[in-house]
Formats: structure tokens, C-alpha cells, sequence
């Protein structure tokens, strides 16, 4: 089997199959309130409290489009370099669910708000672009509750007609790398575009992802199997392994494949079936009555073209032009926009090669240890660009800036107040250095003979027993200077 970031082959007695993979991402608006109503969309609010007549589908309410949410999608679009439609029509897509109050949602089918683009992934292979179908506006539904009372199903419509986009790509993908590369990458576009925060653990992205297979060689798609409200990037992938895996297992024993909607299952790690996958015709599409065509004019793009900012393929490329990153430390400061923040903010009087090491070092390592976002960081931008410093200008060794590292992470204290108070300051006076020196030459006349006969891996001795009876604190480079003046 291979996984590598091409391609996910999946070799079966004589016959190799290649996976092919599409996903449609539901991202929630970033928007105090709601799509068709001026109901809160706060995170945790008591079950309930956040329902306007419009979300409870009260007979006789309208309707009413939020023209911030249509704001966000064209920001969006733009972000994805994607064609804005300056005509849309939302329509109604008919079903049931006991947490579906009106029986249908507002959607958009035909004549989505924004059209085809692409997004282009950073992988170890190269860059790879994947295309964009189409981005359309819906309302979420809302959340039905299993686990609460044994005997009956609870309904929370606090979610229930949240704006969400949907971002379908084109079955472009082709492993679980890409599909990783990919998530990432949209997270991050909508992040710096402050459209959608992109926070899993909240449902405020998620996923229903298509999979199918076909021999490697073939052109035409294998049929696909849909997989509904996958909620992490890890649960997406452990979704496709098992999908594909089971779909070349029913075609080698001579079976075809259902298109069918599917659930995975994340304690049992399988996906099973859910329906019968329903075309276009089923859910009864048509244009919503009680809502007009949608029609944005060429000025209110361009309005919103003005206010859109860096985003990370034109940040990435700065950095590489103007610091001198490679393409991989570029793609890591870029990731996420608090952290390019944050980086640009300790270079503007550091040392940027030392900086790029601490943060994607030991700043990162304090972050995930603690697990927390770089906007919660415990070292400030302006104290960590204090420290670089005080490396770069030899105030304290690297090894001694750890250490001190150490105790910024406990209360974001200032770097020289704690070299102060702990004594920390590097020696770098090269009479006391030598005097630290030749106490260490003298104490190990034996081994200065050895290294003067030839065996020079020995300095590293001297420099070491140096280091040790200085505490730490003598100034390495000056260490090694005199060392070889005075051995040889």
C-alpha cells in the first residue's frame, strides 16, 4: 500500500487501485448572528435560548438576508480566487429531520454564490493546485441529542439557521496527505480572511468527504461513496483508509459499488451505511418564494477586493524574498495568521534567522506541550525579541537562554530581569576566561599531551570542563579561541 503525498495506491492480488477523493467543507460564517435572522450564533450558550421565530419556523415568519454573511462568502470567494456570481438564488432543498423545523433548508443549488477556483497545497512533492466547484450559502440545521434522556431523542435549535458555506472541490485529491494539506490550507485562507474560525471542536468546520477507487491506468471515476459530518482531519482520514479500502475489497470479489451515503463510525473505526444516495431530483429543489434572486453589483467586490489582506501564498512568498526563509520555514510561519503575526513582530529588531529558530523550536515545542494557540502564548513577541538579543549579542549563551526560556514560559517575565536576578550573565571577559582555562589545562596535563600527539577530538574536553566550572556562564566562542591558542 502506498501513501506517500501523490498518490494512496491500494494493491489487491494482481490489481492496483488508486483513490480518488473530493470533500465538501461546511464552514460556519463568522457572524454575531444568523443567515435569515437576527439570532446570536455564540458558541455554549443554554439549549434553546438563542431561537428566533424565524429558526422555530413559526408560521407566517420571513426570511431576512444578512447582508454581513453574504459579505463573508464573496470574501471568501475572492480568497479562493474564485469567480464571484453576481446573480444567486436560494433555493429550498426539501427533507426531514426531527431538528429540521421549516422540513426544508434554504440552500443554494444551481446558481451558487461563488464559483469555480483553487487552492494550492505546499507539500514535500511540490505544490499541487486543487480545484474549487463551487461555494454556495446555507443554514445549518439543528442538533438532535441521543445521549441525554434513554428513552427519547432531545432537539437544540440553537444552531439551526447559522450561516454556512460550502466548499465543494473538484475529486482532485489523492491522499490523505493532500487531504491533511488540503483542510489546513482552507483553514487557514478563511482564518486570515476572518470569515470563519475554522474551530473544529465547535462544529464550526466540518466535512462530508466522497470516496472512490478505480485501477490505476483508468480515466473514468469509480462511483463514490459519501461519507456525512466528519468533524476532524484524523477522523478524514481514518474514513477514507477504511472506505477505499472497503470498496476494492467488494469489486476484487466481484461486486459493484452502491453510491450511498455513509457514517463513520469513530469508536468502531468502519463507516456503515446510512441511505441510499438521493440525486438532485429527490430533494425537490426550487427557488425559495419568500426570498429574491440575490444580485451584488461590481462595486460591492471591489469594495470588499480593497479590504482583503495578505493571505498566506503572497505572505509566503514576502517572507522567502524579503528574509531569506526557505520554501519550509515560510510555509510554517504562514500556516496560521497569529503566528506570522507574531513573527514579524520579533524580527522588527532581531536577528531574523535566530528568531525562525526559536519560534518554530522552542516556542512551538512550550505551545503544543501546553496546548495552546500562539495568541495565547506565555512569552510576549516583544520579550522573546529581547532574548534573541541578548543571544545575539553574547549577554548569555543558547544554552543559558533556554533556561531562562524556561522561566519567561511562567509568567512572560522580562529576559534581562531574570539574567539579573538569577546571576545568568554570560562571562565573557577574556582575562577571567583565561584564568578558568588554565586552571582546566593545568588540572589535566595528561590529556593536554594527548591532544598535542594528535588526538584533537579532545577538545571538546577542554571546552566542556571550562563550561562546567564556569556554571554554564562562560562565553562559548570566546572559550574555543583562547583554548586554541593556549593548546597549541
Amino acid at each position: 500500500m502506498s501513501k506517500n503525498q501523490s498518490e494512496y495506491l491500494i494493491k489487491r492480488n494482481n490489481n492496483e487501485y488508486e483513490v480518488v477523493i473530493g470533500l465538501e467543507v461546511h464552514a460556519q460564517v463568522l457572524s454575531e448572528s444568523k443567515l435569515f435572522s437576527s439570532s446570536s450564533t455564540k458558541f455554549g450558550a443554554e439549549p434553546n435560548t438563542q431561537v428566533s421565530l424565524v429558526d422555530a419556523a413559526f408560521p407566517g415568519m420571513l426570511p431576512v438576508i444578512n447582508e454581513f454573511c453574504i459579505k463573508q462568502a464573496v470574501k471568501t470567494g475572492i480568497g479562493l480566487k474564485a469567480k464571484i456570481n453576481k446573480k444567486s438564488i436560494f433555493d429550498r432543498k426539501n427533507y426531514f429531520y426531527a431538528d429540521l423545523p421549516q422540513g426544508y433548508q434554504i440552500s443554494q443549488y444551481k446558481n451558487p454564490i461563488v464559483g469555480e477556483g483553487s487552492v494550492v497545497l505546499d507539500l514535500p512533492s511540490g505544490e499541487k493546485k486543487i480545484g474549487i466547484e463551487r461555494l454556495h450559502l446555507e443554514q445549518d440545521a439543528g442538533k438532535s441529542i441521543h445521549d441525554i434522556d434513554p428513552q427519547n431523542t432531545l432537539v437544540d435549535l440553537n444552531r439551526s439557521g447559522v450561516a454556512l458555506m460550502e466548499i465543494v472541490s473538484k475529486p482532485d485529491l489523492r491522499s490523505l496527505e493532500e487531504v491533511n494539506a488540503y483542510v489546513k490550507k482552507l483553514r487557514s485562507i478563511m482564518r486570515y480572511l476572518g470569515t470563519c474560525d475554522g474551530n473544529m471542536q465547535e462544529g464550526s468546520l466540518r466535512a462530508d468527504v466522497n470516496v472512490s477507487v478505480r485501477k490505476k491506468g483508468q480515466k473514468e471515476l469509480g462511483t463514490r461513496c459519501e461519507i456525512k459530518n466528519v468533524n476532524s482531519i484524523k477522523f478524514m482520514q481514518m474514513a477514507i483508509e477504511y472506505e477505499a479500502n472497503r470498496q476494492v475489497d467488494v469489486i476484487e470479489e466481484g461486486g459493484s459499488i452502491d453510491q450511498e451515503t455513509r457514517l463513520f463510525d469513530t469508536k468502531k473505526n468502519q463507516t456503515r451505511s446510512m441511505r441510499s444516495k438521493e440525486d438532485a431530483h429527490d430533494y425537490r429543489y426550487f427557488p425559495d418564494p419568500d426570498l429574491l434572486p440575490l444580485e451584488i453589483s461590481d462595486k460591492f467586490i471591489d469594495e470588499l477586493k480593497k479590504n482583503i489582506p495578505e493571505l498566506p501564498d503572497e505572505k509566503k512568498k514576502r517572507f522567502i524574498e524579503k528574509f531569506k526563509l526557505s520554501a519550509y520555514e515560510a510555509n510554517i510561519l504562514v500556516s496560521d495568521n497569529e503566528t506570522s503575526k507574531y513573527f514579524e513582530e520579533v524580527i522588527k529588531e532581531s536577528d531574523v534567522k535566530i528568531s525562525t529558530n526559536w519560534i518554530t523550536g522552542e516556542l512551538f515545542a512550550l505551545l503544543n506541550e501546553k496546548n495552546l494557540e500562539i495568541s495565547e502564548s506565555p512569552i510576549s513577541a516583544k520579550n522573546l525579541s529581547k532574548l534573541i538579543n541578548l543571544i545575539k549579542d553574547g549577554t548569555i549563551s543558547g544554552k543559558i537562554a533556554k533556561s531562562v526560556f524556561e522561566i519567561m514560559a511562567d509568567g512572560n517575565k522580562d529576559p534581562k530581569k531574570i539574567i539579573e536576578e538569577k546571576g545568568l550573565k554570560q562571562q565573557s571577559d577574556p582575562k577571567e576566561l583565561e584564568k578558568l582555562i588554565d586552571k582546566v589545562i593545568n588540572d589535566n596535563q595528561d590529556k593536554v599531551k594527548e591532544y598535542k600527539s594528535g588526538k584533537e577530538k579532545l577538545f571538546g574536553f577542554f571546552v566542556g570542563q571550562t563550561m562546567k566550572i564556569s556554571g554554564g556562564k562562560a562565553n562559548p566562542k570566546l572559550v574555543n579561541e583562547i583554548l586554541k591558542k593556549k593548546l597549541t
